[in-house]
């Protein structure tokens, strides 16, 4: 079945005129060519491998000396990083969940969104299709700009997860313009009796995350509906504004301004937050070159791949060689389950992710310089990025908003990858 999609998917890129599979999929994507994505890879798995080896050395001597396994096998790996990171940042997800009241963390949401573009989010009324959803506009200068439908508690019968989609595009109608309207899907936790609904840390990232994309489409300028908001925007960078606004979520002035717990009414202390900040960085070296070398083994499977007699197997542990610290057995047959890139949209496409984390904190590196959340570089990104959605590719966007081509150096420090100095 592996041999039959790549062979069916050359013929397709070649009906087509390209010289291979690799080359259609980022025709409609960012990234301008497959030695481009190769390169970026293999940059970044270069900047990265020394960190994983780290980890790699670290978690071995832990698992020697703490669990009596002189050998770290493929199968210890899981069990043994679950207790060091336990050893290392113990704190109760619980206890952190207590400090993140709705009544704090959506108002600490706006008032992040208030600083860096100046609008207002306000509650509004619109016909809804359950109780718990809500409604809001999003006002500048007290005119109307965008609104947006908040579900945010799981229920019976609802889709899991959490996700953006557009109720409606901007477009023009007649004499008016038609402002645009999202949907803002969670599943967290609903109230229960006379208790708030409290959030888990991830939780608030993802209600971050879901307010990005929503962002992205509310706070357009262009008129025409096919490339207005979130429309026409390529796949390997419509994750940047979403990512983007992750990044408030670990910023300690932010926290302290949504954070209250549920009891005391203190916000979060700094010693724990200190704790969490800790433990987001763990293993980052091992995480990253796992997902370069998932990236790497794609992109090369769809660019010189000899559909009709090459050994996969093969190149993927040529791949591994290159950039991995834990190999699986040898009977381990990965490309087998590897839907992603055989079924789910992501063949010459697995590279997005960490494309879409280099553009985002990359991004988020123009505030750190210029002081942290403040409104004029935040009315540039509204005017480079967000205002324009697909009317203009987002390389030149991004170009348009950083001044230069996107570089990985903001995203190795965000996790931690960076030399101390001594």
């Amino acid at each position: 079945m592996i041999r039959e999609k790549l062979q069916l998917t050359r013929e397709e890129a070649q009906l087509l005129g390209f010289a291979n599979y690799a080359e259609l999929s980022l025709y409609t994507k960012m990234a301008e060519s497959p030695a481009q994505v190769i390169t970026f890879l293999r940059d970044l798995a270069h900047r990265a491998k020394p960190f994983a080896v780290k980890d790699r050395q670290e978690l071995e001597a832990f698992a020697r000396a703490e669990l009596g396994l002189d050998t770290l096998e493929a199968w210890d790996i899981a069990y043994a990083s679950e207790k060091l990171r336990v050893s290392r940042y113990a704190f109760s997800e619980q206890e952190v969940k207590q400090y993140f009241p709705e009544s704090k963390v959506l108002p600490g949401l706006f008032g992040v969104v208030k600083t860096l573009y100046g609008v207002e989010v306000r509650d509004s009324s619109a016909p809804v299709w359950h109780p718990d959803v809500r409604f809001f506009d999003i006002l500048k200068d007290g005119a109307l700009v965008g609104s947006f439908y908040f579900d945010l508690y799981s229920r019976e019968g609802k889709r899991p997860g959490a996700w953006m989609d557009d109720a409606r595009g901007r477009r023009v109608k007649g004499d008016t313009v038609q402002t645009p309207v999202a949907y803002l899907t969670c599943n967290f936790t609903r109230p229960v009796g006379d208790k708030p609904a409290v959030f888990t840390h991830d939780e608030v990232i993802t209600l971050f995350h879901e307010f990005g994309h929503g962002l992205h489409h509310m706070l357009t300028r262009v008129d025409e509906l096919g490339v207005s908001g979130i429309n026409g925007v390529e796949w390997d960078a419509v994750e940047l504004p979403s990512q983007f606004m992750e990044n408030f979520c670990w910023e300690w002035d932010v926290l302290q301004g949504m954070s209250a717990h549920v009891e005391t009414g203190l916000p979060l202390p700094r010693e724990l937050f200190d704790k969490m900040l800790a433990a987001k960085n763990f293993q980052s070296g091992m995480i990253t070159v796992r997902q370069l070398e998932f990236a790497l083994f794609d992109m090369l499977l769809y660019t010189d791949f000899d559909a009709e007699h090459g050994n996969w197997l093969q190149l993927l542990d040529q791949v591994r060689q290159e950039v991995a610290v834990n190999v699986p057995l040898t009977y381990n047959r990965f490309p087998n389950s590897f839907s992603h890139i055989f079924a789910g949209g992501y063949s010459a496409g697995y590279y997005s992710y960490k494309w879409a984390e280099v553009l985002s904190a990359d991004a988020y590196a123009a505030f750190e310089e210029a002081g942290g959340a403040n409104a004029a570089t935040g009315q540039r990104f509204w005017d480079e990025v967000l205002a324009v959605g697909g009317s203009r590719s987002a390389l030149e966007s991004f170009r348009a908003f950083r001044g230069r081509d996107p570089q990985i150096d903001a995203l190795l420090r965000h996790s931690g990858m960076v030399e101390e100095a001594v």
